[in-house]
This record gives structure tokens, sequence and C-alpha cells, in this order.
């Protein structure tokens, strides 16, 4: 029985090879495989050597020979074995190979397309290939987390067995987990090479999830890398994440990362019901707090900082269902420690966002970029009679970064860099307003307003102005903008158009 091995991560391999060794398996191997299993005294015939060919091109052409691919594509048949006898060819039998770190290396800041097209791996990718085609006699071994279940089957069976004492069905299975492999791999350049070519969806689950949106409904996570965690993450302490509580998690993660300085979100339903920015994440918890303290009562909460100590002592003894950070200190945990049931999850930072979102309709599924903010080149212009002052710049900025993250029709009341009333959801416009006034009370006066989209009528800026606001930002674009132009003026608002819409439906 003949084994070819080629791995470029070599995680397991010398148990592996041993294995194969002392059940009396010959060890084929190309050329920095080869140097590794030499160095553990493991004997070993080089690829150059079993094929009489060299490497050439530098390494590009190691495996790409009919003695190698001969040796795995032919069938237990006698057609077959003839062929092999006449160009005085040998069956192989096994084939361990991984590839080119592809995803990491395009992942790396700065790297060139060259450095990209050179980890574009062939030869791999055609051995996994041939041997998950010929998987009714071939077994292939393409993740090391599987070496230890083939050596296992290979002891019970015995080296003379079928498949070399590998089961049909784990030579299936294994053979399926190359082609999901190799498409993978694939897709992945196609992206790489052209953003905006549609690739198919490679998906691997995580963990079945206790039910859906409601106990009747079934679920599970999903994510694109193989042994992701819940939102890229892990899960620190507390109970199994919910469906609800990724939504929600994942909401608020997105809206903290969205700003530089420390920053805070609370989410509750997928709606934030604050959001601030402060000089120490304790301080933006407080803020985001004070927008809606009823509704914080169950909700989630994402910072984009670690979350230390005195946040974690700022919470008290609100009910909180799960918090989202780039890390937690141990006085964080330990204070955490005391809310049982709350989940902790830790997101490494920097987080590489998603550049597509994906989600399902009758029949089919919609995709479409990610909103990262306002396009490069985006220009704002001052179109009201009065310019916004420094502080009402500043609170004008900052809430148009956070009503991208409440749901549409969305209106984002703020001082500063907190909000103190925030509206969404609703079917029009102007109760979006009313619910953020509500919702702000006296901390209305002398706030400032952004709108996802443009005002269709006057009244959302009326109401505005008699809750005491002074400036409003939105994209602009209506045919009744010039009548909004007009209220807002009369009511002595500052008036910003962006000409970029955020909806989030």
């Amino acid at each position: 029985m003949k084994a070819l091995l080629s791995v470029h991560d070599k995680t397991g391999l010398i148990e592996f090879a041993r294995g194969l060794h002392a059940l009396g398996w010959q060890l084929i191997a190309s050329g920095g495989t080869a140097k590794l299993l030499r160095a553990h005294a493991l004997p070993v015939t080089e690829v150059a050597d079993y094929t009489g060919s060299p490497e050439i091109l530098g390494g590009r052409v190691k495996t790409l020979h009919p003695a190698i691919h001969g040796g795995l594509l032919a069938r237990a048949t006698a057609s077959d074995h003839a062929d092999l006898q006449r160009l005085n060819l040998d069956y192989i039998d096994l084939v361990a190979c991984n590839l080119y770190p592809f995803e990491q290396t395009i992942a790396k800041p700065g790297v060139t397309l060259a450095a990209a097209i050179e980890d574009i791996d062939i030869g791999g990718v055609t051995l996994i290939r041939a041997a998950a085609k010929n998987h009714e006699r071939v077994t292939l071994v393409c993740d090391p987390v599987d070496y230890e279940t083939v050596l296992t089957e290979m002891k019970a069976g015995g080296p003379g067995g079928g498949g070399g004492g590998v089961s049909g069905e784990l030579r299936r299975r294994l053979a399926v987990k190359g082609f999901a492999l190799t498409a993978r791999y694939d897709a992945a350049i196609t992206q790489y090479l052209d953003p905006n070519h549609p690739s198919p969806l490679t998906l691997y689950p995580v963990q079945p999830l206790r039910y859906g949106e409601n106990p009747h409904q079934r679920a599970t996570l999903y994510a694109f890398e193989p042994g992701g965690g819940p939102l890229g993450g892990k899960v620190l302490q507390g109970k199994e994440l919910s469906y609800n509580n990724l939504l929600d998690l994942d909401a608020a993660w997105r809206c903290a990362v969205s700003y530089a300085t420390p920053s805070l979100c609370i989410v509750k339903h997928l709606s934030p019901c604050g959001v601030a920015s402060a000089a120490t994440l304790a301080d933006a918890y407080r803020a985001a707090f004070e927008c809606d303290t009823r509704s914080a009562f169950g909700g989630v909460i994402a910072g984009n900082r670690a979350f230390d100590g005195d946040t974690a002592a700022a919470l008290g003894e609100l009910f909180v269902e799960g918090i989202a950070a780039p890390g937690f200190t141990d006085e964080a945990r330990a204070l955490l420690s005391k809310k049982k049931n709350c989940r902790l999850v830790e997101i490494p930072s920097p987080h590489i966002e998603p550049r597509h979102e994906l989600r399902t309709i009758t029949g089919g599924l919609l995709r479409q970029d990610v909103d990262f903010g306002d396009p490069a080149g985006s220009e704002w212009s001052v179109a009201s009679r009065r310019a916004p002052t420094e502080a009402e710049w500043q609170a004008l900025r900052f809430a148009w970064v956070a009503c991208q993250h409440v749901k549409s029709n969305a209106i984002v009341f703020a001082h500063g860099t907190a909000t103190v009333g925030i509206g969404g959801g609703q079917p029009n416009r102007v109760d979006c307003v009313r619910l953020a006034a509500e919702r702000a009370g006296e901390k209305a006066r002398g706030a400032v307003m952004a709108s996802d989209a443009f005002f269709p009528f006057p009244d959302s800026i009326e109401v505005a102005a008699r809750a005491g606001l002074t400036a409003v930002i939105h994209p602009g674009g209506s045919v009744r903008d010039a009548d909004t132009l007009a209220a807002a003026d009369a009511a002595g608002m500052a008036l910003v158009v962006t000409g970029v819409r955020h909806f989030r439906h």
C-alpha cells in the first residue's frame, strides 16, 4: 500500500506518518514534506525519485505526473491495471494533502497580486480532486483533524483490507470534504480577482441552536470559515447563545466598531436603544444607558474596546443577555461572573467585517454589499441660512453614524457623542421623530437630529423644532426638500445635506 503525503500545514503529520509506517505503508512525499519525514527518521521516497522527474519552475510542478495521477485515478479493473503495468506504474492508495494558504495570504495588509498568485495551489488541488474522484479505492485526508480517525479504522481493518482498511463510508465522507475544500478555495480566488463575481456559498456548521426566533422554529449557526465561532469569536461564559442573542449582538457589534474612539452600543430586539462614544468605555456605557434606561433592561451590549472592571461595575444590577467586546480584563470577568447567565463573547480585534450581506426571500435570496458608511468622496453641504456651530457639527457627525444602525425609518437625537433619543422601525418618518422626542424628553433641547433618508414632508422638522432641536442632518433628495429647508430656516435650525441614504430594512 502506497501513501502520498504533500502538505503545507504539517500539523500532526509525523504522528500520522509513523502510524502508516507501522502498518506497513510505503511513504511517498513531496520535497518539503519528505525533508521533514527524513528528519524524524521515517523512510520516505521523494516524489521526484518516484516519478523520475525533478521539480521544475521553482516548485510549481512537483506532483503533476502520470506516475502520481495514474496511480491515483486507476480503478481496480483489468483494463486500468493493464495500463499501469504497461507503463510500469503502480497504484497509490492514500493521499494526505492540504493547500497553500491563499486566504491567509490575501488577508495580509499590503499583499501584492504577484504574492497572491504564487499562493494559488495547483498540484495540491489536483491531488485532492483525483483522490476524491476515485474514493471508491483511494483514501483522501485533506484535514489534519482526520488523521486519527483514519489510523483508527486502519488498525481495526488491517492494511490488506478494502481501501487500506478504511471503510467505504469514511472514504466517501472524506472525499466530500475534499470537494468542499477545493470549491471554497476556488471561490476565494475568484472573489479576490473579481469581487463582483457571483460565487458559490460555502458554509460550515458551528452548532445547532436551541430554537430560532420562537421555540417552534429550528435553527443552526453556520460560519464562513471552518472552525469558526459565534460572530467570529468565542464564548467565555454564560448560557448557550440563542438565535435572537446572535442577531442582537451582531447589530450592537457592528454599531460599536463603526467608531474609532471608545464606543458602546446597547441593542434590544435588533434596534439600538443607546449609543455613545467617550474617553473611556465606562463613560460611553453610562451615556448610552441614559438614552433609554427602560429598553436597556434585557438587552445586549457591544463595545469596541476591551471590557474593563470600571465598565463591568457600571452595569450595576442591570440584567444583560450578552456582551461582545474585543476582550475582557480579569477584573471585568470576575465581576461579570456574578451575572451567571450573561453571555460574554470575545471577538478578535481588528475584526474583519463581511463584505456582503445575505437575506432569504421566497424562492431565492438577496445579496448586497455591506453598508460601511458614506462612500469615499461624499461631500456634505450646509443648506440652511445658519451653519452648524462646532458643538453641533460634532453631534451631527456622531448621530449620522449611529442612525445607520437603526431600523428604517431611522431617527437619532444626539448631544455631543451620545444618543438621547432614538426612533425607528415605523412606516412613516414623523412617527419616528415623535418616538425619539418622547424618549429624549427635556434632553431633546439643544440636541441635533439625524435621519437615514430624506424628509418627505416638513412635518418632521416642525416636530423636532417644537421638541427643542437645533440642527438636522439628512440625505436630501425629496421633491419637497425646499419645504423642509423652509421649515428649518423658520425655526432657526441648521440643516446639513449628505447626499447619501442609509436605509436599514
